[in-house]
C-alpha cells in the first residue's frame, strides 16, 4: 500500500529504487585492562590508526575535489587533534587498550562539543564518523559506510558523514534520505554539489525495510513508499519535463519581463570553478577562503600561496564579478593561531571579522594577497567581511581594505539580525551587502543549522527571516547600492523568485542549482515575484509562506 512521508528536500531531482541502509556504527570495544608493559605498544597502535584514517580522509578529499575536499581535510584535522591524542595516550597509560582509549577520549570530547553551542554541536556527527573509522581499523572490522551493492539503490541513514557523502557514486546511489540533518548541513550542501536527490530530517527513516521500493522527491521533500505505477509514471514525467525545461533556458538570469538578476556561484576554492562555469554562472557570489587556511591550523598560509589560489579563480571569470569573503574562522572552524580555545559558546564569541580584527596581521596579509592576485586582470573584485554586527565593524573592515591598497568594492555580510535591522547605517561604510541566510536564520531563531529537530526554524521560508531580507534590500535600494543573497536560500527556485520580489539584486548558490533557478525565474514577471513576496511575508509559518507564494506564481 502506497504511503507518503515528508522530510526536508535539500537537493533537486527524483530517485526511485530499493532501500539500502547505511552500514552500522562500530560496536563499543570491551573495557579490559592491559598490563603496564603493553601501554607503549598500544599507544603506537592508536597513533598508527589515527594517521591511517587521517590519510584516508585526505585521499577521499583529493578524489572528490572541490568543496568536498575542504570538508574532508577539516575532518582529517579533527582526527589528528593534539589534545584528543594526548587524552588517548593518558587513558592507555592507565590501562586502557588502544581501541578503548580512543573510544573513551572521543566520547569525552563529544560531550564537550554537544554542549558547546550551536556550531560545535553540529560537528558531533563528523566526530562520531572519525571515531568509528579509527576504532574499526584497530578492531580489524569493516569500516562503516555505504553498502556494497551492484544494483542502484536509495540510501537510508541516520545521518551521513562528509566522508561518505563526498564519494557517493551517482550511478549506484540514486538518492538518499536521512533522519537527522538540515537544509544547510554539510551533507545537504555536498548532495547539491553532486546533483544527488536528497531528503533530510525525516523521523523514522531508519524504519523503512531493506529492499522496499521508495520514490524520493528532493524538491518537495516527499518520500513515496511502495509507489504504484501511476505515481511512478507521474514522477518520471515530472522529472523529464523539468530536465527539458532546464536545457531550454540559457543565458543571464532574468525574469520573463527582462528584469536582470545575476546568478552567481558559491565556491570553496579553485576546484569548484569548472562546475560553476559549466552551469553558466555569471560570476562568483561567495568565495569561501577559509578552506585555504584549514590546511594547517597552526599557522596562516603564506601570502604567495594565497595569491596563487585567488588568482586562479579570478582568471576564470574575466569581466565578471567575483565576491571574496575574507577568512571566517571560529565556531566550527577553529584555527590554533587565530581563535580562542576556551570560549563557552564559540558561535556567539570571537568569530569571523572579530577574529581578524584581533589579528590585524592575518587580515592585512589576506587583503594584500587579494590585491596582488587581481593586478592586471579584467575582473570586478569585491571583498566582504563575515559576521558584521554594526557600523563600527563595517568601518574597521573598510579601513583595513584601504590600508592594504585594495582596489575593490568593500562589502558586509548580513548574518546577524542587528546588521539587517541597521543596514542603512552599515551601508554608510561599505558598498554592498550579501545575505548569508544560513547563519541569519540560525541566529534569528536560535536554531542550530545541523540539528534535524529544529529544522523547521532553519527553513528559509520563515516569514521573520523574509522580513530581515526585505529590510536589508530596502536599505540597499535607498542607498543606491546592491544587496545579494549567498546563503542556501538562493538555491530554492521558488524562493529565488520571492527573494527577487523582496528587492534582492543577485543570487548566489551551489553550481548544481543554477539551471533550476534560471529556468524558474524566466517563467515569471517581476510584478509576480513582488506579489509572491508580499504573500509569503503575510503568512504566519514557513509552510504557509511557501504555499502562498506558490499560489501567486502559479496564477491560482
Amino acid at each position: 500500500m502506497q504511503t507518503t512521508l515528508r522530510g526536508v528536500g535539500v537537493s533537486h531531482g527524483v530517485a526511485i529504487g530499493e532501500v539500502r541502509h547505511m552500514g552500522t556504527a562500530v560496536l563499543e570495544p570491551p573495557a579490559k585492562q592491559i598490563p603496564a608493559e603493553e601501554a607503549e605498544r598500544e599507544q603506537g597502535r592508536a597513533r598508527q590508526a589515527v594517521e591511517a584514517v587521517a590519510a584516508d580522509l585526505t585521499a577521499r578529499g583529493n578524489l572528490a575535489g572541490g568543496e568536498a575536499q575542504h570538508v574532508l581535510e577539516a575532518q582529517a584535522m579533527m582526527a589528528q587533534d593534539p589534545e584528543l591524542m594526548a587524552d588517548v595516550d593518558r587513558r592507555i597509560a592507565v590501562g586502557s587498550s588502544a581501541e578503548r582509549g580512543v573510544y573513551d577520549a572521543f566520547a569525552s570530547y563529544r560531550a564537550l562539543l554537544a554542549g558547546a553551542g550551536e556550531y560545535l554541536a553540529g560537528r558531533v556527527a563528523d566526530l562520531d564518523d572519525v571515531r568509528n573509522r579509527i576504532v574499526a581499523r584497530l578492531l580489524g572490522v569493516p569500516m562503516p559506510g555505504v553498502p556494497d551493492s551492484e544494483e542502484p539503490y536509495v540510501l537510508i541513514a541516520r545521518d551521513l558523514a562528509p566522508a561518505d557523502t563526498a564519494l557517493l557514486d551517482p550511478a549506484l546511489v540514486l538518492g538518499f534520505v536521512t533522519e537527522e540533518g538540515g537544509p544547510t548541513s554539510h551533507s545537504a550542501i555536498l548532495a547539491r554539489a553532486l546533483g544527488v536527490p536528497a531528503v533530510v530530517a525525516l523521523p523514522g527513516a531508519g524504519e523503512l525495510a531493506e529492499g522496499t521500493i521508495v520514490a524520493v522527491d528532493g524538491s518537495t521533500g516527499e518520500i513515496f513508499v511502495a509507489p504504484d505505477d501511476e505515481k511512478r509514471a507521474e514522477l518520471v514525467a515530472s522529472a523529464a519535463a523539468r530536465k527539458a525545461a532546464l536545457s531550454a533556458t540559457t543565458g543571464p538570469g532574468a525574469t520573463s519581463d527582462g528584469h536582470k538578476v545575476p546568478l552567481l556561484a558559491n565556491i570553496g576554492g579553485p576546484g569548484d570553478v569548472a562546475a560553476a562555469l559549466e552551469a553558466g554562472a555569471e560570476g562568483i557570489g561567495l568565495f569561501r577562503t577559509e578552506f585555504l587556511f584549514l590546511d594547517d591550523s597552526a599557522k596562516a598560509p603564506s601570502e604567495a600561496k594565497q595569491v596563487e589560489a585567488y588568482r586562479s579563480v579570478l582568471e576564470a571569470f574575466p569581466q565578471s564579478r567575483v565576491v571574496v569573503r575574507v577568512l571566517d574562522a571560529g565556531a566550527d572552524k577553529p584555527l590554533d593561531f587565530l581563535t580562542p580555545a576556551d570560549e563557552p559558546n564559540p558561535a556567539l564569541g570571537v568569530r569571523g571579522l572579530r577574529s581578524l580584527l584581533d589579528h590585524p596581521d592575518v587580515l592585512h596579509t589576506q587583503l594584500t594577497a587579494l590585491a596582488r592576485a587581481a593586478e592586471g586582470l579584467p575582473v570586478y573584485l569585491e571583498v566582504m567581511a563575515p559576521m558584521v554586527a554594526d557600523r563600527a565593524d563595517a568601518r574597521a573592515f573598510a579601513d583595513a581594505c584601504r590600508e592594504a591598497g585594495l582596489h575593490a568594492k568593500f562589502g558586509a555580510m548580513v548574518e546577524i539580525p542587528s546588521a539587517a535591522l541597521r543596514a542603512r547605517s552599515v551601508l554608510q561604510e561599505v558598498e554592498f551587502l550579501s545575505l548569508g541566510t544560513n547563519d541569519l536564520a540560525q541566529y534569528t531563531f536560535a536554531a542550530d543549522r545541523q540539528v534535524g529537530a529544529v529544522s523547521r526554524l532553519q527553513d528559509p521560508w520563515q516569514p521573520a527571516l523574509l522580513d530581515l531580507v526585505a529590510l536589508s534590500a530596502d536599505a540597499a535600494k535607498a542607498e543606491g547600492k546592491s544587496c545579494g543573497v549567498c546563503g542556501e536560500a538562493a538555491s530554492d527556485p521558488l524562493l529565488a523568485c520571492v527573494l527577487t520580489g523582496l528587492g534582492v539584486t543577485s543570487l548566489s548558490m551551489g553550481a548544481a542549482s543554477l539551471p533550476y533557478v534560471r529556468t524558474t525565474l524566466a517563467k515569471h514577471t517581476l510584478a509576480q515575484c513582488e506579489r509572491a513576496a508580499s504573500a509569503a511575508r503575510a503568512a504566519d509559518s514557513a509552510d504557509d509562506a511557501r504555499v502562498a507564494a506558490q499560489a501567486v506564481l502559479s496564477g491560482e
